[in-house]
């Protein structure tokens, strides 16, 4: 494990994102969390304090070292995931709080831990070397820019989020986390008490139902992973290869996600879903030649497959290579099929808009924004993004 963790931890400086991803499939906690612990130690070693941050209150009173070394630990898991999974829910639009928190909170607390111990141990390093140089402090920076950097690559994986959700989840984050370190400086003599080895004892026997819980969901993921691997060695499961590309598509690893989905096609060409998802990945990626041929599979095989979503594929692509007539045909079809869709509606609005029957766009960019006002409560906020595209096109065709 220890081994296994410290590869895990030196790959951050090299390959980030595919660490990451490793972290959620074979890491643990706890060596996060041990790893915390050390640079902490390591740090405090270095500077002859706690951490230049939290070094005492505003009222001069010192904190109590005994207990020090624990807080940056705590201060992630108090303050830092839970604000991050707020900020994300609240950018990113991906559910509900609670329900991200019980899935996801032991999953990044886990990628955080590791992200703090990789930016903070060359600082730690550094400071021991520098020790008295006028300008040792200024190792910070750098430590605090690939934290940051980290914890960017750690959302993509965990959640599957863009850049453009990533990088404001992670700047905003930190308010809570300042408010954290602040209270930590005000009333550091009972956070102190706070995180006794003892108190902290009993209270993990009180909450350990609540940590186990948390724990499990990790677990579980982890272990389904495993299984698939093992599965990939029968050369005829091409199952078990699209699943895992799921996997990696989630995480936004799309070069391997696309070799997961290439395999199960080759075992099998009738893999409808891994036809399905190398279409998708291809239009989003701008190639639409690659992408025509498996979305031609999937017709031909079940046109009806996903519950007609690839004719909204279909139409999407064709609108990308600009033949509206056809992508109006086409999104026609799957409208009729799936009236509710806002991302369908949406594409249909833009074809017809662009084969110069505006009046109708109108009414169905209108209808897409509906669709969302009707949506159930935990899926509004996941088509939200359409709704603002259609809104944003009614006011383009209203004029000045």
């Amino acid at each position: 494990m220890i081994l296994d963790s410290a590869r895990l931890l030196f790959r951050l400086y090299r390959r980030p994102v595919a660490s990451m991803s490793e972290i959620l499939d074979e890491g643990s906690w706890v060596a996060g969390v041990v790893g915390v612990l050390l640079v902490s130690l390591l740090l405090q070693t270095s500077l002859a304090t706690p951490l230049p941050y939290l070094a005492e209150s505003s009222a001069g009173k010192p904190l109590p070292s005994p207990f020090a070394f624990y807080s940056a630990a705590v201060l992630l898991a108090l303050f830092y995931v839970p604000s991050t999974i707020l900020a994300i829910a609240l950018i990113a639009r991906l559910g509900g709080v609670s329900y991200l928190f019980g899935r996801d909170y032991l999953p990044l607390f886990t990628c955080v831990t590791m992200a703090w111990t990789a930016a903070h141990l060359p600082v730690a390093l550094a400071l021991l070397a520098l020790r008295g140089a006028a300008l040792g402090q200024l190792v910070w920076v750098p430590g605090f820019a690939y934290f940051a950097f980290l914890m960017v690559c750690a959302l993509r994986v965990v959640f599957g989020a863009e850049f453009g959700q990533s990088i404001p989840t992670v700047a905003v984050s930190w308010i809570p986390f300042a408010l954290g370190i602040y209270w930590y400086r005000e009333f550091g003599h009972i956070f102190g008490f706070l995180t006794s080895p003892f108190l902290l004892f009993y209270g993990y026997l009180y909450l350990g139902g609540g940590v186990r819980t948390l724990g499990s969901g990790m677990r579980s993921r982890q272990a389904f992973r495993r299984y698939l691997e093992i599965c990939t060695v029968n050369d005829h499961d091409a199952e078990a290869q699209y699943q895992l590309g799921l996997i990696y598509q989630q995480r936004r690893q799309y070069t391997e996600a696309i070799a997961r989905f290439q395999q199960a096609v080759a075992v099998d060409p009738t893999e409808t879903d891994a036809h399905f998802q190398l279409g998708r990945i291809a239009r989003q990626q701008g190639r639409l030649a690659d992408a025509l041929p498996h979305f031609q599979a999937v017709v031909d095989q079940n046109e009806k497959h996903s519950l007609s979503e690839i004719w909204r594929e279909v139409g999407a692509l064709h609108l990308a290579a600009k033949q509206y007539q056809a992508a109006r045909e086409e999104l026609t079809l799957y409208t009729a099929r799936r009236p509710y869709d806002p991302e369908g509606l949406y594409y249909f609005g833009q074809a017809l808009d662009k084969t110069g029957d505006t009046a109708r766009a109108r009414e169905v960019y209108q209808q897409a924004i509906d669709a969302v006002r009707s949506a159930p409560h935990y899926r509004r906020a996941i088509l939200q993004r359409w709704s603002r595209l259609a809104y944003r096109e009614l006011r383009r065709l209203a004029g000045p």
